[in-house]
């Protein structure tokens, strides 16, 4: 029994590696004891199907037999998932994936074994290149930075609360008895704050913005939108956004929007609950051309609505008319937009929009801009994610470039917090690596934080405060700065796209909504924060491999997580001619322990023509490369980023 084995991550075993594109052959060996086998069956199937595929004896030694079975990916994408049938001993048992569904190596069952997955996407599908290689800054745009000359409020709401001082807290003022918002609270925040930061923000090598919704709507986070064709007059109007879109990309700089569609506002021109708008509203009237829209239980007063929020009523994205407006009219929601130039879209809640619709959708914009982004909002794996009891299918390579990568945070956090080890954060990042199609492992958006999560150095701060308490207070060692250079060294070097939400660089602070969306600190910086950003930053944007090179990670006792990322002769990981450079990445989350050990360079870089790395945090730190062996010392709480020369 010991010697089944099967090891999806090792070439031998599956090849190739991960997710394959349609109508290719997938190569499948599992090794087993040599003289008690009776019949070896791969077990393939989808959400629909089930085949058992008798596999071939292809060798057999004195202790083991090898079995084989190529498998022919389907000619439209699509999810697998496999497991071995053994018939040993005169009884059936099973071989699948571990049981934290991580892939790599497996273990026997008796029964209903947890199976190993394959991702099957369109042939020939690529995300954008200059997506891969950008930097992305989010700004949720009433508390980023007031342009006007005078620092006045543009066209204040009516009952709206408006704060004293740039630097309050926000806040939420409620209805006592049914918690609903009695007054929205702004800062003043606008288009034109952007237009003026746009320095800022390329001297902080930012090439991308994200903005929060900017579409008309009562609230300040805009979510609750009331009419998709016009800015909100608080940040602007068309001819502003057109000139920060054009004045950005004078600096190289693209601009992506946020589109919410599953959902408008109840104050909106197009349900119209509280009669603001001259339209006729689904609210209103039946014959309203906007209440096929809807899907109302009693009308007009009870009607499906987000997640039970009625502010927001859902919409039926696969209405005809709702479909013309959003996306297929000449000037649909999204045409009218990227005319203005704008790069792409992030789309909110994508589980709740249906697959049809993000195929349209992306089909649309793509028409306009070959290389326009559609970004998931989606807090899972989205390579099997299953939302409202059905499989999407984000990365079948018609749907999604890119998604939220909430998993990174979530997963860099647990190692902190000491909840899991440096095998199983690896573990965790590979399954992500095996699962998702090359294009979109690249492209994903590794988010630390946002507008929906605790800011990420007050979660530091907790964190040190709680498993570090005995350094906490030793003044010598700033514990909570120490855990964020982990953390952020492994976002801005890890593959994918770093997403830094406006104001993390300057050290902000604050739990969950609304004090995670306060205003940035202009001239009350952390300097030491912002400081650090930079640099990584422009480590970043100045090593291609650190980009679009190839990843293999290392893991060293409980502590001790990192990774190569390398390019070799001159391409990169999509052939595209490049600048070779090898890096070692390097974190140690020990507040006591130094560690030493050794890596031998040929276990996870064939070829590689090295003598020496040196640490760009400290020069002085070089370590030679001796018969392919690497002598790491690396002390406690302490980050390196090693490039080879």
């Amino acid at each position: 029994m010991n010697s089944i084995f099967h090891n999806s991550w090792d070439s031998f075993f599956r090849f190739p590696f991960g997710a394959v594109e349609c109508n290719k052959n997938v190569l499948i060996r599992i090794k087993l004891p040599y003289d008690k086998i009776k019949t070896v069956k791969l077990v393939v199937f989808n959400d629909h199907n089930k085949n058992y595929y008798s596999m071939e004896l292809e060798s057999r030694t004195d202790c083991v037999s090898i079995f084989k079975y190529i498998l022919k990916t389907s000619s439209n994408p699509d999810l697998l998932f496999y497991y071995f049938q053994i018939s040993i001993d005169n009884k059936i048992i099973f071989y699948g994936n571990n049981s934290e569904m991580t892939g790599g190596i497996g273990k026997i069952y008796s029964r209903f074994p947890s199976p190993y997955q394959i991702t099957v996407f369109k042939e020939n599908y690529s995300t954008p290149y200059w997506f891969k290689n950008t930097i992305i800054y989010q700004i949720f745009v009433d508390r980023f930075f007031n342009g006007n000359d005078n620092n006045s409020i543009s066209n204040p709401k009516e009952n709206s609360f408006i704060y004293g001082s740039w630097y309050d807290k926000p806040m939420y003022i409620r209805n006592s008895k049914n918690n609903n918002i009695e007054r929205w609270d702004f800062f003043g925040g606008n288009l034109k704050g952007i237009i003026k930061k746009l320095d800022y923000l390329k001297d902080l090598g930012i090439s991308t913005i994200y903005l929060n919704p900017i579409f008309e709507s009562r609230s300040n986070h805009k979510y609750d939108t009331a009419n998709y064709k016009k800015i909100d007059s608080m940040f602007g109007n068309e001819a502003i956004l057109k000139e920060l879109i054009h004045k950005a990309s004078l600096k190289n700089i693209n601009i992506i929007l946020d589109g919410v569609f599953s959902h408008t506002g109840s104050d909106s021109i197009y349900f119209n609950k509280f009669n603001s708008y001259n339209s006729i509203g689904a609210c209103q009237s039946k014959s309203s051309k906007y209440y096929p829209w809807y899907n109302f239980k009693n009308y007009p007063d009870e009607y499906d609505c987000w997640w039970g929020v009625s502010d927001l009523p859902n919409v039926d994205e696969l209405n005809k008319t709702y479909l013309n407006y959003i996306i297929e009219d000449d000037d649909s929601v999204i045409k009218h937009w990227m005319k203005l130039g704008i790069k792409g879209w992030r789309l909110d809640v994508a589980d709740e929009l249906p697959d049809e619709f993000i195929k349209k959708l992306k089909a649309a914009s793509n028409s306009f801009d070959k290389d326009s982004i559609v970004l998931g909002e989606v807090w899972e794996d989205a390579s099997n994610k299953v939302s409202y009891n059905k499989r999407r299918e984000y990365f079948s390579g018609y749907e999604l470039d890119s998604v939220t990568n909430y998993l990174m945070r979530n997963n860099i956090l647990d190692f902190l917090r000491n909840n899991i080890d440096s095998l199983t954060l690896r573990n965790r990042f590979m399954s992500l690596y095996e699962n998702y199609p090359i294009h979109n492992f690249y492209s994903m958006v590794n988010i630390i934080g946002s507008h929906d999560v605790e800011r990420i150095y007050s979660v530091i701060n907790s964190i040190a405060l709680k498993n570090y308490a005995d350094k906490f207070n030793d003044k010598s060692i700033d514990i909570p700065f120490r855990l964020l250079k982990i953390i952020t060294l492994i976002q801005f070097t890890f593959p994918g796209i770093p997403l830094l939400y406006y104001g993390d660089e300057a050290g902000s602070e604050g739990g969950n909504d609304p004090s995670n969306r306060a205003t940035y600190p202009w001239k009350r910086e952390n300097k030491i924060i912002l400081n650090w950003y930079k640099k990584l930053i422009h480590i970043r944007n100045n090593i291609a491999s650190l980009k679009t090179g190839a990843f293999k990670q290392i893991n060293f006792g409980y502590n001790i997580y990192g990774y190569f990322r390398y390019i070799l002769h001159g391409k990169d990981e999509f052939n595209i001619p490049t600048e070779s450079s090898i890096c070692l990445i390097l974190v140690n989350k020990s507040p006591y322990d130094t560690y030493n050990f050794t890596i031998n360079t040929s276990d996870y870089i064939k070829e590689a023509s090295l003598n020496r790395l040196t640490n760009i945090f400290n020069k002085n730190d070089e370590i030679s490369l001796i018969s392919d062996t690497l002598n790491i010392s690396i002390k406690p709480l302490d980050i390196k980023l090693y490039i080879g020369i």
